[in-house]
């Protein structure tokens, strides 16, 4: 019976400390990553403003190739949306919201499971090298769930591996690409 009392009093316990320790965490997070890639702004900003182009870089619909894809809006640039639904991925809407060719394309990313919205956007610096600096941004609010801002605690983290996944096939794909 005792043990019993003890197992029943850690579980509050950890119950409390997960719940206290989410309120004293921020909500909101951000993550960042650049890479060099040997091409021109030109060149790789349509495979950046078109969500039909991320099928050739993005990590997300790699990991899952039954991942289903909507798209509406124009083809590229802001206004333009996808929408996707996937068993190990989640179910998500990105929608541009502004394109600055061949500067920058920015973007709101909805997650319906977990009802946040974070934005987040890609810049192209060109270099006297010849190449560009890409750099993915993105900033977030997990809201007001105590257990959320956990993952806000850890989102440059797990976040951050896909942006450099990303980018990584981003500039293998620009650099390949007549």
């Amino acid at each position: 019976m005792k043990i019993l009392k003890v197992l029943g009093l850690s579980l509050v316990g950890l119950v409390a400390l997960l719940l206290i320790g989410g309120w004293l965490l921020p909500s909101t997070f951000s993550v960042s990553r650049s890479v060099q890639i040997a091409a021109s702004p030109e060149k790789i900003y349509p495979l950046v403003a078109a969500p039909g182009a991320w099928r050739q870089w993005s990590v997300w619909n790699r990991r899952d190739p039954a991942m289903t894809i909507e798209y509406s809006g124009p083809d590229t640039g802001a206004g333009a949306v996808w929408a996707w639904k996937s068993a190990s991925e989640g179910d998500g809407k990105m929608t541009f919201t502004a394109a600055e060719a061949p500067k920058r394309v920015a973007y709101d990313l909805y997650f319906p499971d977990f009802g946040t919205t974070s934005s987040g956007e890609f810049r192209f610096e060109a270099q006297a090298s010849g190449g560009t600096q890409v750099t993915w941004l993105m900033n977030g609010d997990m809201g007001k769930n105590p257990l959320f801002h956990w993952l806000a605690l850890f989102a440059d983290g797990m976040v951050g591996k896909d942006f450099e996944a990303g980018l990584k096939n981003l500039k293998a794909v620009a650099e390949t690409k007549p």
